[in-house]
């Protein structure tokens, strides 16, 4: 496994893979990478000849500088992990490299990308548009991997596909767990012991919320989780929606869609810190 810190470099190497007949996976990171992330990696792995892993935090993403100055940074154990599964290059720009000039791109993509996570975080799907766009172009890949657990991002990234006209494989993966159930993610790391065993409710209230869900209506559920989860101390609901699952957009009853998400967001702690997690209703 090699370290690249240049757009020049990955494109040489990338180019002369191809030259060689060889397939190509990008697993786009921001760092702190954990098993989560691993799957993501293994089946690129085994689904093609070289796979790419980026690790760059995306400043362009972040509306709160609070929140990009306090994200994980863990560059030497990411390398270790990456190469310990199969990894073939790790993709580490600085942020001079991917961003010499300001990137005045403007991605939009209402209403999925209006709603939830759009309308809680002002230009965060933008600026995942640019840094994965460049991401994009820097490999040209033939399967991009991307995490279930951001499920609002891979609706995102599938309409820029299209309208940029990517033309391949976005493959989504499960959300990997805790053996407690708690979504796997970066910003675990952030959380004291006492609120990761907090946090556990959130994914524990999103289960249970499947077989309440069986008898009572979309409002019913919607309330009882954000109600269940808002009385457990240290726990703050910013939204919870039950939504189509394709169309990002809320439903009123089981029967409006074929396929029902139900995506939320916590604060957890006295920081306090950002959780996001999913569950599929049907």
């Amino acid at each position: 496994m090699k370290v690249i810190p240049t757009i020049n470099e990955i494109k040489t190497l990338v180019r002369a893979a191809r030259e060689e007949g060889k397939t190509v996976g990008l697993v786009p990171t921001m760092g702190a990478l954990h098993e989560g992330h691993a799957s993501l990696i293994r089946r690129s792995v085994a689904e093609n000849d070289i796979t790419v892993v980026s690790v760059f935090v995306n400043p362009t993403q972040f509306n709160d500088k609070n929140d990009l100055t306090n994200y994980p940074r863990t560059l030497e154990a990411d390398c270790a992990l990456i190469e310990s599964i199969g990894g073939t290059y790790v993709f580490a720009p600085t942020v001079e490299e991917v961003y010499p000039e300001p990137d005045t791109r403007s991605f939009s993509y209402p209403p999925i990308d209006t709603v939830m996570e759009g309308a809680c975080r002002p230009g965060h799907f933008n600026g995942v548009c640019q840094i994965v766009s460049k991401l994009f172009m820097m490999v040209e890949p033939d399967r991009a991997y991307f995490g279930e657990k951001d499920f609002q991002q891979i609706a995102v990234i599938r309409a820029m596909m299209k309208d940029q006209r990517f033309n391949f494989e976005l493959v989504p993966c499960p959300i990997v767990r805790e053996a407690s159930g708690l979504a796997l993610s970066s910003r675990n790391t952030l959380l004291a012991d006492n609120e990761r065993e907090i946090a556990v409710n959130i994914s524990r209230t999103l289960i249970g919320s499947q077989a309440y869900a069986l008898s009572h209506s979309v409002n019913e559920t919607t309330e009882w989780v954000v109600n269940t989860l808002n009385a457990i101390d240290g726990l703050d609901v910013e939204y919870y929606e039950i939504v189509d699952a394709i169309t990002l957009q809320k439903v009123t009853s089981w029967d409006e869609a074929e396929h029902i998400q139900g995506c939320i967001t916590v604060f957890c702690g006295e920081k306090p810190i950002r959780l996001i997690d999913n569950i599929n209703y049907k």
